[in-house]
């Protein structure tokens, strides 16, 4: 569960001024982070796959093309809209850590993370009527403390891991997993919300309520 606090701080220190902002993804995470912004906005699913990612691709760069893959395919939907995408993975040097296909595969990523540091990176894509997309990735440090098998076997029975990218939820039971992040927080929870927020005010797509 994200902390609401200063929630209606947050509301009223943003407007929208776009008609149609959408958020192209189905993760309630995301959804929730920009409603705590205060941000008014439509959510329309991606029908994009998530493939894996082309052999020797960079982490950022593989979230940076899937985040604009999926923004584009709702902008042809809706070419009126400003539609906000995004993709998060979870690497570990070079190798990179998407949802986990079963059980056994979210024990295997979790015991790879245990005792070490890792990146979670997300890559966002804004495309804007008569604007260029803008694209951009945010990565966050979190650095796991080791965790006994039996530990990380009972936190994969709860079923949090299996739609989380490399296993796990920052905001849910694997906090207590987690010694340090260097970096946005919200991020790792989904979506990098600052950088968000001020690619969408550049835009155009809101305004401080106090303009």
């Amino acid at each position: 569960m994200i902390v609401r606090k200063n929630i209606k701080v947050l509301q009223d220190a943003m407007t929208v001024t776009h008609t149609n902002l959408i958020l192209a993804s189905a993760s309630p995470r995301r959804r929730e982070l920009l409603g705590l912004a205060g941000i008014a906005f439509d959510i329309v699913v991606s029908p994009v796959e998530e493939p894996a990612p082309d052999t020797g691709e960079h982490p950022a760069a593989y979230a940076a093309r899937m985040a604009r893959r999926k923004a584009a395919a709702v902008a042809r939907q809706h070419p009126e809209a400003v539609v906000l995408g995004a993709d998060s993975v979870v690497a570990v040097g070079e190798t990179i850590l998407g949802k986990p296909k079963d059980a056994g595969d979210a024990l295997r990523m979790l015991t790879l993370l245990s005792g070490r540091t890792h990146q979670v990176v997300t890559g966002c894509a804004l495309f804007a009527p008569g604007r260029e997309p803008a694209i951009f990735t945010v990565s966050t440090d979190v650095t796991m403390l080791e965790i006994s098998q039996a530990r990380l076997a009972a936190y994969v029975a709860t079923g949090e891991p299996m739609d989380k990218a490399g296993a796990y939820a920052i905001q849910g039971g694997a906090a207590a997993f987690v010694a340090t992040i260097c970096g946005s927080y919200t991020n790792v929870v989904g979506l990098p919300l600052a950088e968000a927020v001020e690619i969408l005010r550049t835009y155009g797509a809101i305004t401080p309520a106090n303009h």
